[in-house]
């Protein structure tokens, strides 16, 4: 401290004697100059020894606030920047996201039912029911991650903006992708390769996620049966209403698995009645009317996924894959066949990305499940071979949406609803 007082006192007396001398009047400009590079000369002997103290005391002083100050902004702007980036997602994130969580979980199921089933060993399919444990334990695994990253992201919107989410509980189109989370759920419950249905965890989670959909069903139901012809016209004249019919099937399943074969009857029959009014309601469309979207048009896939998820559930109920079963295995069969048959429909809305095209990946899917409990029921080399394609054909697409989400992950959270 003391060379620095000294210093400081140096200072001062050069700034008073530069003041005087260069203000003091009837003194030569030359001699002033001659007098202020004396006492400069002087001084400068004086303070050298102390100017780097001087010099090491500020610096430093500057050099810390300047990386405080630096370290600051920083943080302000990561923070800044994340925040910014959760509201963008968070207000065009929308329930239809849960196509994505509804194809993986299906997946896992799927190849959860292969593994366990139990084919002939003279069969095609035999080769498949010995792949690894390992690989099924892995595509649960990711089903499960992303259902969860996308229900956290989802609740952040209902706390946040509730407003947004109230709008799609009242469209007459969002609310039904309301029963894709709970479907994801009940998908992911009954693949769980470590779950045995009838634990007491089963039963709890199955009440968890059968409950809201139960809910939802009072709702859209009551409106369709209270609200009048014009209600249901605009409500289920929509591909996407299907899902509803769905969730009830879905969550049949589930029950049988663990034995509540009235619960499951209840749930499929309830399903069942209202798929009759959905699939003669949109059927009854006006010709000229196009009820779809250009880029919702993958939707229309749907019309495979209501019959095929119920052929699974009767026969969850029953337990064996009787007549009606196969009936309903045939019918999405041929829904299916009209649909690829037509792909001049699809063509537009595969002209850029967009996440309506996971509707392709689970009604396949639920098709190519189906196509398992056919071929262990009817032994021949037709069955076997239809579901040898089914499966091709669904891993195929699965893996296609994944690559192509992956590359366009720019355009996974477009402005416009979709």
């Amino acid at each position: 401290m003391r060379p620095l007082a000294h210093s400081y006192c140096l200072c001062s007396n050069l700034t008073f004697l530069y003041k005087t001398l260069a203000f003091a009047p009837g003194i030569p400009i030359r001699h002033r100059n001659s007098s202020l590079a004396k006492v400069l000369d002087n001084v400068g002997m004086a303070t050298q020894g102390s100017r780097s103290q001087i010099e090491l005391v500020v610096d430093t002083t500057t050099t810390t606030t300047t990386s405080t100050v630096s370290n600051s902004f920083s943080n302000y702007q990561h923070s800044t920047s994340f925040t910014t980036l959760l509201i963008s997602v968070l207000t065009k994130l929308h329930a239809g996201y849960f196509r994505i969580s509804l194809s993986l979980g299906s997946q896992a199921l799927l190849w959860k039912t292969i593994i366990t089933s139990e084919q002939d060993t003279t069969t095609l399919p035999h080769v498949l029911s010995t792949l690894p444990s390992a690989a099924v334990y892995a595509l649960w695994s990711l089903s499960l991650f992303t259902l969860v990253l996308l229900s956290l992201l989802y609740l952040l919107r209902c706390f946040f903006f509730f407003k947004m989410v109230k709008a799609e509980f009242l469209h007459p189109v969002g609310v039904n992708y309301l029963f894709a989370p709970w479907i994801s759920w009940l998908l992911l419950l009954e693949s769980a390769p470590f779950l045995a249905p009838k634990t007491a965890l089963y039963f709890v989670l199955w009440w968890v996620f059968a409950v809201p959909m139960m809910v939802l069903d009072v709702k859209i139901y009551g409106q369709w049966l209270t609200k009048g012809k014009r209600v249901l016209s605009s409500a289920a004249g929509n591909p996407t209403s299907q899902l509803s019919v769905i969730g009830n099937l879905v969550g049949a399943q589930a029950a049988a698995h663990m034995g509540w074969k009235e619960c499951a009857l209840w749930l499929f029959s309830v399903g069942m009645v209202h798929y009759v009014v959905l699939l003669v309601t949109l059927y009854q469309r006006l010709s000229g009317r196009d009820g779809v979207p250009v880029l919702l048009r993958p939707v229309l896939f749907l019309f495979i996924a209501a019959p095929s998820v119920a052929s699974l559930a009767w026969e969850s109920i029953v337990g064996t894959f009787d007549t009606a079963s196969k009936m309903l295995f045939f019918l999405s069969l041929f829904l299916f066949l009209s649909l690829i048959c037509r792909p001049r429909l699809f063509r537009r809305s595969m002209k850029r990305f967009n996440v309506a095209w996971w509707a392709y990946s689970f009604p396949i899917t639920a098709l190519a499940l189906v196509s398992t409990d056919y071929a262990e029921e009817v032994k021949g080399t037709f069955s076997h071979i239809l579901m040898l394609l089914l499966l091709a054909l669904s891993v195929l697409v699965s893996l296609a949406l994944t690559m192509f989400t992956l590359l366009n992950s720019n355009m996974l959270l477009p402005d416009t609803y979709i």
